[in-house]
């Protein structure tokens, strides 16, 4: 891999994550301003805005860059730049289709999300919302192409400040318009989170601002690369997009798998709920779990998701030199660092569920919150393990298995949410995902193994290890927990207190956690090549 390749990918993923630690921290004024109501009636909207937004642009990026790289490396520049060409139409056609079937649908959306009487807002609230997300679709599809053409050319920068600004953007946008409406004109929650929804929209038009400033920077170069192109290979239209649609087919149902189950939540939670007599506070319970608890969640899962899905295009390259060993040493590295960074992280956040709610939410709703959270943060390995099996599907050519897995993790959501929602209250819900996935990365573990014909016995060997570290770890915050409790530090008292205890907990675990690591050599075999201080340590092994 050259060196330009890998300070790309470094570039794309610092700015990935720089996108996604911002997604995260504005949740903290953002629900002091609007409170759990707000977060909730936001929830409305964007769970069916995420899943149209996915099936539009999931996977294009990734879809287009692969395409154009295909041909540039074979000297074909002019069959790249077609399908930039008329790919621009194609995804305006297609956003400006899937923003009038939103737009148009969301009056048979909203009485299955609430039920007049029985909640905070009404049908004409959530259709509000709704509808004003809906404007993004009209420019996220075509920022999705540029964004993945320029990746084609080996050039991360475009896509990753274009990521950066559009978060940015829509952050800006979203505080300083709630502020307005709530704080200063003394509006209601519904009109602010109007405007917070239609944040998504001006996000998209900073991103997409910062894409055409690099395309006027650049035309010349890019332009300039025709006058070397071959002019051997031509591609119908027709086949380009087949191809394209192949490409893409397995992102979208990756894209769409978490807002799939986010959407039975919002179709069943609270009728489940006020069937329970708990419909006074299943809205609260529900923007919880959809928005607060879940950015939490998602932390870790970033983490690991960013370092396993680093090694897809090697395992995808020995599949196809097929060579066993190495595959088998890929897909070993690849477990192993989605647990070694996940399982002590949604461990440590479980244990540490109300200081860390009311770090970034409050006191208010602590007691839902953090039983949540709990509940919530060990479902999180799940959610990392089905990207990152998903992705290696793709990469030993069985992607049409994603859509399988995903299909039957659905049935077992649906079958068993209502049930128990009834049975358990607000848990159900999150037990009934757990399941969900569960059973959807189990499947995927069964078609690795068959047809990757692979063996999982040194990971499940060094999970056994990393639980051992992780049991250490628990130990050691519960003890440190119990001391400040003891003095009298407890997190019920402010957030102040609660981001000490976090601080404070997260570094002694942590640090017991990696010292133990790192004295094993665990962490050189992991990750020896990826950070420079463990470069230096003697290998003890290959796998």
């Amino acid at each position: 891999m050259s060196s330009k390749l890998l300070r790309g990918t470094f570039i794309l993923t610092l700015g990935t994550m720089l996108s996604k630690v911002l997604g995260i921290l504005y949740v903290i004024p953002f629900t002091a301003i609007v409170g759990s109501e707000g977060t909730t009636l936001f929830s409305y909207a964007y769970v069916p805005y995420t899943i149209f937004l996915s099936i539009a642009t999931a996977g294009v990026p990734l879809a287009v860059s692969k395409y154009v790289a295909k041909y540039n490396a074979m000297g074909e520049y002019g069959v790249s730049r077609r399908l930039f060409e008329s790919g621009k139409v194609v995804m305006l056609i297609t956003g400006i289709l899937s923003f009038l079937l939103l737009y148009s649908i969301t009056p048979l959306i909203t009485p299955f999300v609430i039920s007049e009487g029985e909640n905070t807002f009404s049908e004409e609230d959530v259709a509000l919302v709704i509808r004003s997300v809906s404007f993004a679709l009209l420019i996220v599809p075509v920022m999705s192409l540029i964004r993945g053409f320029f990746q084609g050319h080996e050039s991360m920068g475009p896509t990753s400040v274009s990521q950066v600004i559009e978060q940015i953007a829509r952050i800006l946008f979203i505080l300083m318009s709630t502020f307005i409406v709530v704080v200063i004109l003394d509006k209601s929650v519904t009109v602010a989170i109007s405007f917070a929804t239609f944040g998504a929209f001006i996000g998209a038009l900073g991103g997409l601002g910062a894409l055409i400033w690099y395309w006027y920077k650049r035309r010349d170069h890019l332009n300039q690369t025709l006058t070397h192109a071959k002019g051997q290979v031509q591609v119908s239209l027709t086949d380009m997009y087949k191809e394209l649609l192949l490409y893409a087919a397995p992102f979208v149902f990756v894209g769409i798998a978490n807002p799939l189950f986010q959407a039975i939540d919002m179709f069943t939670f609270n009728r489940a709920m006020g069937a329970i007599g708990k419909a006074d506070v299943a809205e609260s319970a529900f923007g919880i779990l959809t928005f607060q608890t879940h950015k939490l969640v998602l932390i870790p899962v970033s983490l690991a998701v960013s370092f396993g899905l680093a090694l897809i295009p090697t395992i995808t390259k020995a599949f196809v030199e097929q060579k066993g060993q190495l595959l088998t040493r890929h897909l070993n590295q690849t477990f192993q660092i989605v647990f070694f960074v996940t399982f002590p992280a949604v461990i440590g956040l479980s244990l540490l569920a109300d200081p860390a709610y009311i770090m970034f939410f409050g006191l208010e709703d602590v007691e839902i919150g953090g039983k949540i959270l709990r509940w919530y943060a060990p479902v999180a390995i799940l959610f990392a393990l089905f990207s990152v099996t998903a992705a290696i599907l793709q990469g030993i050519n069985q992607q049409k298995f994603t859509v399988i897995s995903l299909g039957i993790g659905l049935f077992v959501k649906l079958c068993l949410n209502y049930i128990l929602i009834i049975q358990l209250g607000e848990i159900g819900a999150v037990i009934a995902t757990g399941l969900g996935y569960a059973v959807s990365v189990l499947f995927n573990f069964w078609v690795i193994r068959k047809y990757a014909n692979y063996s999982y016995h040194l990971v499940i060997r060094r999970t056994m290890l990393m639980t051992v570290f992780t049991v250490i770890m628990v130990i050691v915050v519960a003890t440190t927990l119990f001391i400040m409790s003891s003095l009298g530090i407890s997190s019920e008292s402010s957030r102040v207190l609660s981001i000490g205890i976090v601080t404070i907990c997260a570094i002694t675990g942590g640090a017991s956690y990696f010292y133990l690591s790192y004295r094993t050599k665990l962490l050189y075999l992991l990750l020896g090549n990826r950070l420079p201080f463990l470069r230096k340590r003697q290998a003890v092994g290959k796998e």
